[in-house]
């Protein structure tokens, strides 16, 4: 079966199917559509959609739902993400699942609103003060949309986190005939619920339970140091097991959250690392590269925090180059190349708004 839609419909249907039912967002270009189809679609399945008076006030929404126990979800874009930070901040310390849909757009500042950009990946992994982990998805089409939404809302309950998932104002508005066979999604995640302290948990590694607001047994949220109870305290001891726990429950599952494509080939001359929307013509240098006799390998992304370390360093072996294809001035190239030693590096980027071309690829990784 095929139908005919956008990004901004294969990320509300996946959040439909992960059993998201409160959404809260402010109208804001390329984000809007994902706004306006949960606003129409959620209260059919008895959730709860709110347009918020502004950015502020619609994270503020998600994450009191969230903590009432809803599977809640947002969207927005660059300058709103810019809005949404202290809350994140909020979220990542009261350890609050939730899911940030940020469809980027140019910047800085206003930038370009109906001018696509992929420039918000260091700021999805560095928004919060203190520089504590976030998971960071990226989607390359309308499948990746919808299957990463669920995996979204999945790592979000089981870790209690917030999760961003990074569109673009390219795939948000691009209608595409998809094949509905490769809308498939993982399955759906619950978060564990506690019997309280609401914040305790024994290695460093391991994730509260939760106890949602509204019971029987009292729980707290603050945004200031606390202890497993949620009360605030200017213990050193406590403050260290608290922060290295916030580190530890993202950074020691590094493995399982890793989300990859491995195109590899023996003997490849060059590797493609790509994510986002430059992963589609990605795919189609390599198949040129291939159609001319070539060796040419490719490793598509869709998890960038925590950077899929393992990953990386087994498709760059036996190499000679490696190419990162962006549409923003390299910034995750950042996080490659400390990886690639002594191997030919390329970045090729743009940011004008128009998209990487599939030659430019090859070009750059075959010259």
């Amino acid at each position: 079966m095929r139908a005919y839609l956008d990004g901004s419909e294969a990320i509300a249907l996946g959040a439909l199917h992960a059993g998201c039912d409160f959404f809260a967002g402010y109208p804001i270009t390329p984000a809007s559509g994902i706004l306006h189809l949960m606003m129409k679609h959620l209260p059919e399945t008895g959730g709860v959609a709110i347009q918020g008076e502004d950015e502020l006030a619609s994270i503020g929404f998600c994450i009191g739902a969230a903590m009432a126990g809803a599977k809640a979800m947002t969207a927005t874009s660059g300058p709103g993400m810019s809005l949404y930070s202290e809350n994140i901040g909020l979220a990542t310390m009261a350890e609050v699942p939730l899911v940030i849909v940020d469809v980027q757009r140019m910047g800085p500042a206003t930038g370009g609103a109906t001018t696509t950009a992929e420039g918000d990946v260091q700021l999805a992994r560095w928004i919060t003060s203190g520089g504590y982990p976030l998971v960071v998805y990226a989607a390359t089409n309308h499948a990746d949309a919808y299957r990463l939404t669920v995996e979204a809302f999945n790592t979000a309950e089981r870790l209690r986190t917030p999760v961003i998932l990074l569109s673009s104002k390219d795939l948000a508005l691009t209608d595409d005939t998809v094949d509905l066979k490769e809308f498939v999604a993982p399955p759906v995640a619950s978060r564990a619920r506690g019997e309280g302290p609401p914040y305790s948990f024994s290695a460093p590694e391991d994730v509260p339970g939760f106890l949602a607001f509204g019971g029987e047994r009292p729980t707290r949220l603050t945004g200031s140091m606390h202890d497993e109870r949620g009360i605030i305290t200017s213990d050193p001891e406590a403050a260290d097991r608290k922060l290295r726990h916030l580190v530890a429950k993202i950074e020691s599952r590094a493995g399982e959250l890793a989300i990859v494509r491995e195109d590899l080939q023996e003997g490849a001359e060059a590797l493609v690392v790509a994510y986002g929307t430059p992963a589609r013509a990605a795919r189609a240098a390599v198949r040129a590269a291939r159609a001319e006799g070539r060796r040419l390998s490719l490793l598509v992304l869709h998890t960038l925090y925590p950077v899929p370390e393992e990953a990386i360093r087994r498709a760059l072996r036996g190499v000679r180059r490696v190419v990162v294809p962006e549409l923003n001035p390299g910034q995750y190239a950042r996080e490659i190349w400390p990886l690639a030693g002594e191997i030919d590096r390329v970045s090729v980027t743009l940011v004008d708004g128009s998209l990487i071309e599939a030659r430019e690829i090859l070009e750059a990784a075959l010259p």
